[in-house]
């Protein structure tokens, strides 16, 4: 078998996002109660890390403006969404004071902020952060864990678009 990869290529940011996007994922809100106003963020980039200790991870633009507000927090709170929520995450992505307009969610006594209705809810705090490029690589620490129902199904980010996932033959 002949390969065209070709090695030392210009790896401009046009090109490696859509090699990027070629690898679909699931996407979770990650949200909190700070200074008694509801933040947050949707995030395609979330990754289990470690079962001892629990650590999961999310990766954000460095750019971000909602991420310095939302670091503030006692508790972060991490909703695995279902193919229903893609124009929440929409939502999640507009204005500030809009973004929990109309939507069911709970806030637990340490602030973190959970999306009713998502497969898996997570409550996390702040492990470390590490500076990676143009974004920020957040390692958080789980302190509570529970999963919904299993006849959802996750939503799913690809190719720059929200799907779902179409079941096995």
């Amino acid at each position: 078998m002949t390969s065209t990869f070709r090695t030392n290529q210009d790896l401009d940011p046009v090109r490696l996002r859509e090699a990027f996007g070629s690898f679909p994922t699931g996407v979770v809100a990650v949200a909190a109660e700070v200074d008694g106003q509801l933040l947050g963020l949707a995030a395609s980039s979330f990754t289990s890390v470690s079962l001892d200790p629990p650590l999961v991870s999310i990766s954000l633009a460095a750019t971000s403006k909602t991420w310095p507000d939302l670091r503030r927090a006692t508790h972060l709170g991490l909703t695995v969404l279902a193919d229903t929520h893609g124009p929440l995450c929409r939502q999640l992505a507009g204005p500030v004071d809009e973004r929990f307009a109309g939507v069911a969610h709970t806030v637990t006594t340490e602030g973190a902020v959970i999306i009713d209705d998502g497969l898996a809810a997570f409550d996390t705090t702040v492990h470390r952060e590490v500076d990676a490029g143009d974004h920020v690589l957040v390692l958080l620490e789980l302190h509570a864990v529970e999963h919904g129902s299993l006849a959802l199904s996750p939503l799913v980010f690809h190719r720059s678009q929200f799907g779902s996932l179409a079941p096995a033959l």
